[in-house]
Order: C-alpha cells, then structure tokens, then sequence
C-alpha cells in the first residue's frame, strides 16, 4: 500500500460509520484537485466522495463556514449529499455523483444546453431560503490575504500593485451601491460544475458565502469563455424568461445590451483576478515569489489520476 492510499485509509477510517472498513474491501481513485485532494471511494453499489484537504490551507479557509455552506447547499438540491464534514480537520465526504461530466470552456461550448443547466442551478442556490455563513467582500478579503503575505514575507510579481490600483474605482462603486446579498458559491470555475446532461451540480464550496448573485453568473461566464450566446442562454434558464421582460434592468449581470453585458464581464473578470492571484500567493513558499496567477489554474489536474501502476485503465480502482 502506497503512502498516499495508507492515508486515504486513516481518514476513511476515522469517519462514523466507516470505523471497521477493512483495507481491500473497497476502491479507491484519484480525482481532480486544484489545492485538495480528492478521492472516489467505491464501496460496491455505494460510491462516496473523500476530500482531504491540502496542506496549509486553513490559513484562509475557514472549514466551519465551508461545512455549514454545503450542508445548506445540499439541502438545496444543489450540490452531492454530505454524509460527514469535520470543519477542525477539514475532511468532507459526500455521495459520489455518478454518470458527470466534469465541465471545462470546451465542454460548456460542446454540449448542448448546459449553460441554462448551469444558469438553472445557480438559481436554485440564489433563492434559498437558508442563509450562508459569511459574508463574502472581496477587497476586504485581499487586504487580509496581503497581511498574511505580508507576514510570509512573500514577493509579490510585477504589476500586483498596479492591479489593485486600477481595481481601486471598482471597490468605490460597490461599496456606493451595496447589492442584496444571497447565497453564493463565489467560485464558479467551470471544473466545479458537473453536468449529467439533465441537470447541473456544482460542487466546492470552499469560499461560498453571502455575495451579490452577479458574482457567480458574471465570473461563470469569464472562466467559460461563453460567448454572446451562451450568455443569453444561461441568463433566460435563470430569468425564466427574456432579461428584460422578467425585470432585469441595466444595472443587472446581461441585461440586454452588450455595453453592459461587456462592462460586467471586465469588472468581475479584474476583480476575480485580482483575488486568484492573491491566493497563488498564499500558496507559494514563505519567502518565495510567484509569477502569474494564471498558472495556478493551469495547475489543477484534468480528469481522473490512477494511484496504480502497471495496470490498464480498464482493470477499475486500486484495491487497498
């Protein structure tokens, strides 16, 4: 047994419930992750979710918000069911969503009818009547995260400064025009959605919290790359309608009108910029110094990862 799955089995093992599971009697395979690692747990007809996370994150996730949000996001009939969620170490299990697209740019462009799926979900989590923990405020977020860094004694890469300058009127603006607030998942990148072809689900709820709606519709559309269309087609799921003749005004994530559809684009897209690169930051040694944010998204694994070798991809999960 490798190291990484005698881990796996420590934390399998210390769930209620799952105390006597016995190494062998079950499989285990490596999923995608970003700054966590998460495992599909085959136990026979039942299929779970383990996520463990990773190393130094509780230094700007907060677990008992993430656990409560999903528990809240599940009820929803958003996200998978959460059988266990430890917000002191951070281990989460939920059921395993089966017969899922993982989704990226390209398969938002490919397969038909999933931006309204997504623009259906995103609804559905909007109008909950639960409340979130926590109150998401971007800048006030990246003046915390610049302390932390600033106690790391990390070096921030060229050009840092000058884009939380030029993100200076945006913080004005928001702060003139506070918008109503719901519960939000404030991470919408395309691999946290995954589609079934009826429905979408949309997991990690790491930095959900209660934020203006046109956050997760207007930074979806950035991180897919939708096009005019796409947006069109998302915003009517979620309308339930045409934008304009359901309410949405100018002030509103597409309105109709590309100026203010362009113009939303560009403030999320700057302001989520800002904050992914703040978290790379974080994530970079203490003292070290990180060159673009864009490389911590290239980072993240592209599908299922075998912790086997010497086996076909055919032979199923690694026994342990």
């Amino acid at each position: 047994m490798t190291e990484e799955l005698e881990r796996v089995h420590l934390e399998l093992t210390k769930i209620p419930g799952f105390e006597a599971i016995e190494a062998g009697s079950y499989g285990v395979e490596r999923l995608g992750g970003l700054t966590n690692l998460v495992y599909r747990i085959d136990c026979g007809e039942r299929r779970y979710a383990l996520r463990i996370p990773g190393k130094g994150t509780e230094a700007y996730i907060d677990r008992k918000v993430e656990m409560h949000n999903a528990h809240v996001a599940a009820r929803a009939g958003v996200t998978a069911e959460v059988i266990h969620a430890d917000s002191a170490s951070g281990i989460l299990l939920t059921v395993y969503i089966d017969d899922c697209v993982t989704m990226t740019p390209r398969e938002f462009a490919r397969r038909e009818g999933s931006a309204a799926r997504a623009g259906r979900a995103l609804k559905r989590m909007h109008d909950c009547a639960e409340a979130f923990e926590f109150r998401f405020e971007l800048f006030a977020m990246i003046d915390d995260y610049l302390a932390i860094l600033d106690e790391r004694k990390a070096e921030l890469p060229a050009g840092y400064a000058g884009v939380v300058e030029a993100a200076a009127p945006v913080r004005a603006a928001l702060e003139r025009n506070p918008a109503k607030l719901a519960p939000c998942h404030c991470d919408p990148l395309c691999e946290n959605f995954l589609d079934d072809g009826e429905r979408m689900w949309i997991v990690d709820w790491e930095y959900s919290g209660m934020n203006d709606p046109l956050w997760d519709l207007g930074d979806l559309s950035v991180e897919a790359g939708f096009s005019a269309g796409q947006d069109a087609e998302m915003m009517r799921a979620y309308c339930g309608g045409e934008p304009d003749a359901v309410g949405v005004g100018e002030g509103d994530a597409f309105s109709a009108g590309h100026n203010s559809s362009d113009l939303l684009s560009a403030v999320l897209c700057l302001e989520s910029a800002v904050l992914c690169l703040s978290l790379s930051l974080l994530i970079a040694p203490a003292g070290g110094s990180i060159g673009s944010a864009s490389r911590i998204r290239e980072s993240s694994v592209d599908g299922p990862v075998e912790l086997r070798t010497g086996m076909p991809r055919s032979a199923g999960p690694q026994r342990i």
